[in-house]
C-alpha cells in the first residue's frame, strides 16, 4: 500500500510534468510572431512549429503508454521528462528555423513518452475508487497552466525574447524528475507485456495521416490531397484493426479494445475536445472581426473559462463520487451544448457579461466531462495496461481539437459570417457526446480487483 506521501510526490510529479506540456504550447503560439521575425522565416514553416510536434505526439501516445506499461511508468515519465525539457532549451538555442521544426518533432517524442506516464503512475500510485480527485487535481493544473501561459510567454517574449520561453521550463522538469524518484512506490520488475513494434506502426501510419490531413483543412479546404489523406487514415486503421485481431501481442489488450466503458469515455472525451476547441476557434473570430477586439482583451473575455476549469475540476472529482460517471458526464456534456447553444446567438449587441456567462458556462460543462470521463479510462484499465489507456485517453484529446477545428472551417470558411450555423453543429455533437455518456457506468463503486494483481500473480510495470 501506497503511503500519503509517497502519493502526493507522485501526484505533485505528474502534474508538473502535464501542465508544463499544456504551458509550453500556450506560451510557443505567443512567441511564434517574434520566432517567425526574427528568424526570416514563412507563415507555412511557422505553422510546421506547431503541426510537426503536434504530429509526433499524436502518433507515439499508445506505443509510449505501453512502454511504461512493460519497463514502468517512473522510467519513462523521467526519460520524457528530461528529453522534453532538454530539447525545449535546445530550440532556444536553434540557429535557424529548420532547426526549430526538428526539434520541435524531437519534442514531441518525448512529450508523448512523458504524457500517458503522468496517468500511468497516478493509476500505480492511487486504489481506483481513489483517483477521482487526482485527476481532478491534475485538471485543474492542466487549466492553470494553459491560460497563464499567453500571458507567460508574451512577457517573456516582450521582454526578453522568444528564446527565453524555451527555458521557462527547465527547472519544473527537473523538479518534476526529482518528485517521481523520490516517491518511494513499490518497485516492480519489468513485465512480460509485449512490444507490438507492427501495430505500432500502422496506429502510427495512421494518427499520421488523420492528423496531417486535419490541420491542413483550415488553410486549404477540402482539397483532393484531403481526400486522399482521408482515404489513407482508413486504409491504415483498417489494417490496424486487422493486425490487432490475429496477433498474440496486440498494442492494445482486448480488455481495453473490447471495454465498452472505456470506448465510450473515449468518444466523449473526442467529442467534448472538439466541440471546444472548435467553439474557441470560432469565437476567436467572433471577438476580433464582429466586436474589433484586440487579441489581448478577446483572451480576457474567454478567461471565465479558464477559471471554470481549475475550480469545476475538484468539484467534479465530488460530483463523480455523489452520482456516478454516467450522471456527471451526461449533464456535463448538456451543459457544453447549451453552452455552444448561447454562443451561436451572440452578435455586435452582446455585452461583456453574456460573452464571459457563455465561456464560463463552457468551461463549467467541459471540467466534469474531462475529469469524469479520464477518471474512468484510467480507473477501468487494469495497472497491467494502464499506460495504453493513459495513451488512448491522450490521443483522443489530441485529436479532438484537430477534428473540432476541421469541423468549424468547413462549416464557416468565411470565418464569423458562418459561425451560428457551425456553432449549432458543434453543439449537435456535445449533444452526441451525450448520448456516448449513456454507456459510462451509473455508480462511481470499486473497480473489480486486478486479474494480475495478487498472491502469486507476475509483477506488473506500474514502476520500474
Amino acid at each position: 500500500m501506497n503511503s500519503a506521501r509517497d502519493q502526493r510526490l507522485t501526484l505533485t510529479a505528474g502534474i508538473t510534468g502535464a501542465a508544463l506540456v499544456a504551458l509550453d504550447g500556450t506560451a510557443l503560439t505567443v512567441a511564434q510572431p517574434s520566432l517567425r521575425h526574427d528568424l526570416d522565416s514563412s507563415f507555412v514553416q511557422m505553422q510546421w512549429t506547431s503541426t510537426g510536434y503536434l504530429i509526433a505526439v499524436a502518433s507515439l501516445l499508445v506505443f509510449s503508454g505501453r512502454l511504461g506499461d512493460r519497463y514502468g511508468h517512473r522510467r519513462v515519465f523521467t526519460l520524457g521528462m528530461l528529453g522534453f525539457a532538454v530539447t525545449s532549451a535546445a530550440i532556444g538555442l536553434a540557429p535557424g528555423v529548420g532547426w526549430v521544426i526538428g526539434l520541435r518533432v524531437v519534442q514531441g517524442v518525448f512529450g508523448a513518452l512523458l504524457q500517458p506516464a503522468t496517468l500511468g503512475m497516478l493509476r500505480a500510485a492511487y486504489p481506483p475508487d481513489r483517483l477521482g480527485m487526482p485527476i481532478a487535481v491534475r485538471t485543474s493544473a492542466i487549466g492553470a497552466a494553459a491560460a497563464l501561459g499567453p500571458l507567460v510567454g508574451g512577457a517573456l517574449a516582450t521582454h526578453f525574447g522568444w528564446r527565453s520561453v524555451f527555458f521557462l521550463g527547465l527547472v519544473p522538469a527537473l523538479a518534476a524528475v526529482v518528485l517521481a524518484l523520490v516517491a518511494r512506490v513499490p518497485p516492480r520488475e519489468a513485465s512480460d507485456v509485449r512490444l507490438d513494434l507492427p501495430g505500432a506502426g500502422l496506429l502510427g501510419v495512421t494518427l499520421v495521416c488523420l492528423v496531417h490531413t486535419l490541420v491542413g483543412l483550415p488553410d486549404t479546404g477540402w482539397t483532393a490531397a484531403s481526400a486522399l489523406g482521408l482515404l489513407c487514415t482508413a486504409a491504415a486503421c483498417a489494417a490496424f484493426v486487422r493486425h490487432e485481431r490475429r496477433t498474440a501481442g496486440p498494442l492494445v489488450p482486448p480488455e481495453v479494445f473490447r471495454s465498452t466503458t472505456i470506448t465510450s469515455a473515449l468518444g466523449v472525451l473526442l467529442a467534448a475536445s472538439a466541440v471546444l476547441f472548435g467553439t474557441l476557434f470560432l469565437s476567436t473570430y467572433y471577438l476580433q472581426d464582429v466586436l474589433g477586439l484586440d487579441p489581448l482583451h478577446g483572451s480576457l473575455h474567454a478567461l471565465p473559462l479558464a477559471v471554470a476549469m481549475v475550480v469545476g475540476a475538484p468539484v467534479s472529482a465530488v460530483l463523480l463520487r455523489r452520482f456516478g460517471p454516467r450522471r456527471t458526464t451526461v449533464v456535463g456534456m448538456a451543459v457544453v451544448a447549451l453552452a455552444t447553444l448561447l454562443m451561436s446567438r451572440l452578435d455586435q449587441t452582446s455585452g461583456s457579461v453574456v460573452i464571459g456567462g457563455c465561456f464560463l458556462l463552457l468551461g463549467a460543462g467541459f471540467a466534469p466531462v474531462m475529469v469524469t470521463a479520464t477518471a474512468v479510462v484510467v480507473r477501468e484499465a487494469s495497472v497491467r495496461s494502464a499506460g495504453v489507456s493513459g495513451g488512448l485517453q491522450q490521443t483522443a484529446m489530441n485529436i479532438g481539437p484537430a477534428l473540432g477545428v476541421a469541423v468549424a472551417t468547413t462549416l464557416a470558411p468565411a470565418g464569423a459570417s458562418a459561425r451560428g450555423t457551425a456553432l449549432v453543429v458543434l453543439a449537435a455533437v456535445a449533444a452526441l457526446g451525450a448520448l456516448l455518456a449513456t454507456g459510462l457506468p451509473a455508480s462511481a463503486g470499486k473497480r473489480r480487483p486486478d486479474p494480475a494483481v495478487g498472491p502469486g500473480a507476475r509483477s506488473t510495470a506500474g514502476h520500474p
